[in-house]
């Protein structure tokens, strides 16, 4: 298979979703590559993702090029299914990846990239690209008091099924699609009291409205103005999601599309509101801080939970392999992305590192062509 103008396959970083679709995606255009993955295996993070998680995405719209998810997966794809899945793409694909391999930094080195790894390790190619993951580092807040909390605090990254919370008081920070779905899991599991701290109420959508996917939705609003979108979404919202205001869930002030643009991604139901409407799942204020055995809300009020679980969020945690380049912006996201490099790092690409309403895997799919497109282009 050739290689670039060099004979180097072109490196990418990170042997997730993103990684193994653009692998794919240079291979079919005879661009050989090399995925380095410094974990043991493939989908590393998927694997260590909840029980209970399935794609939010439709099986249809969260397949990478050149391989369907097979059918049998069902529309909604589990966890373990879509691990086997990225296993039977890299296999189908004849991606080479190197295990075992983590990349410190990349460097420029006159017209190539220096990828120093583990080992010490040096590698040098002309093409990089970074696929490490839009959920690579837990964020866990500073809350004043945390180190000092006398409870079980965790970061949902280590959560993964209800069953050592049968019978407990647990409390889950963060009203996004992690902590709406952990707090769902812990009422149905068996926990004996959940409350769900929320410091910005999220829009809430049905993942499926009459066989129709939010999805769908998403695609289709891309390119529709922003106003528009915010008072059909609102629309919807009457109809679809029963007020939840007495119950301490509040509809949300702002548009649905507006604060998508501002980074916020819409809860997709799977439990939250038939929980809260039972009272099994308890909406409370945000964590200001904690306090030996008891937490302090945003309220004024206290709750002294066994456990707490925090779902808040994730960074790209990029700033160690390329910080020192010029080519993030100050919360730590590429400035450029998919096809397109910044002017200080030719040959540097980025992927997966936006998370939109029409889906992460279906456009990093988009993007994994284009970067190959752009590649190809550059070492014709």
């Amino acid at each position: 298979m050739p290689m670039t103008d060099d004979g180097v396959p072109v490196h990418i970083i990170g042997a997730g979703p993103g990684g193994l679709a653009t692998a794919a995606a240079l291979h079919e255009l005879g661009i050989s590559t090399v995925v380095l993955e410094k974990s043991p295996s493939v989908a590393a993070s998927w694997r260590a993702h909840y029980d209970r998680l399935r794609l939010h995405t439709t099986r249809r719209w969260s397949a990478l090029p050149g391989l369907p998810i097979p059918r049998s997966y069902g529309r909604w794809v589990a966890r373990d299914d879509f691990v086997s899945y990225l296993e039977s793409y890299a296999e189908h694909h004849g991606i080479e990846v190197a295990t075992g391999v983590e990349v410190d930094s990349v460097a420029r080195d006159g017209d190539d990239w220096v990828l120093h790894a583990n080992g010490g390790r040096r590698l040098t190619t002309p093409v990089v690209v970074v696929a490490t993951g839009y959920n690579h580092t837990a964020r866990l807040p500073s809350w004043p008091g945390r180190e000092t909390y006398e409870g079980e605090l965790l970061h949902a990254s280590r959560y993964r099924n209800p069953e050592p919370y049968a019978d407990k008081d647990v409390l889950v920070v963060g009203a996004g699609n992690t902590g709406a779905e952990i707090a769902a899991d812990l009422a149905q599991g068996g926990a004996a009291r959940v409350r769900l701290a929320v410091r910005t109420v999220p829009h809430i959508v049905r993942r499926s409205t009459l066989g129709w996917p939010a999805q769908a939705n998403g695609i289709l609003c891309r390119r529709l103005p922003t106003r528009l979108v915010d008072a059909l979404a609102a629309r919807m919202a009457k109809v679809a999601v029963p007020d939840l205001s007495a119950r301490g869930l509040p509809r949300p002030d702002t548009g649905l599309y507006t604060r998508a643009r501002q980074g916020a991604i819409p809860v997709q139901d799977v439990g939250l509101i038939k929980a809260v409407r039972k009272g099994k799942v308890e909406p409370v204020a945000a964590v200001e801080s904690f306090d030996g055995a008891k937490i302090q809300l945003a309220d004024g009020s206290s709750v002294a939970p066994d456990a707490v679980i925090a779902a808040t969020g994730f960074r790209r945690g990029l700033e160690d392999l390329v910080g020192g380049l010029g080519v993030l912006d100050d919360a730590g996201r590429p400035l450029a992305h998919g096809r397109r490099t910044h002017p200080e790092a030719p040959g540097l690409y980025f992927i997966g590192y936006t998370n939109p309403l029409s889906g992460m895997l279906r456009e990093l799919s988009l993007d994994a062509r284009r970067i190959a497109k752009a590649v190809n282009r550059a070492v014709a």
